[in-house]
């Protein structure tokens, strides 16, 4: 069975693009636009990692880490930020629980190869 990821990012052509990468990989995506819509679909279905936005447009993804970090404690969780590599951010999302903190503007076989990582950790 292949590995199954949740992607949660409020920009639709950042989460088309990387489904369709992902999915080109051998992963199973699924997209959600805010925190409310990816907590819903967690609860339906189980995830090997999620990667959160940390701007969403009305919620703060180091938040919704949060609930995450309560609700599957032993999921994996990227950070993925348009923001660069802030160190005051990338603390606060290490601290907050969360597994490794991306770049959007990495090339995105970075970003696969991080999460490869993150998942057999």
């Amino acid at each position: 069975m292949s590995p199954h990821l949740l992607f949660v990012d409020d920009d639709i052509p950042i989460r088309e693009t990387l489904s369709l990468y992902f999915k080109k990989k051998g992963i199973a995506v699924t997209t959600a636009g805010s925190g409310e819509e990816a907590i819903r679909l967690a609860e339906k279905s189980p995830f090997n990692l999620a990667i959160l936005d940390v701007n969403l447009e009305q919620e703060n993804g180091l938040d919704l880490l949060e609930v995450f970090r309560r609700m599957y404690p032993n999921l994996p969780v990227i950070m993925f930020t348009g923001m660069g590599d802030d160190p005051v951010l990338v603390e606060q999302a290490m601290a907050k629980g969360a597994s490794a903190y991306m770049s959007k503007t990495d090339p995105l076989d970075k970003l696969f190869n991080e999460v490869q990582r993150v998942m057999q950790s």
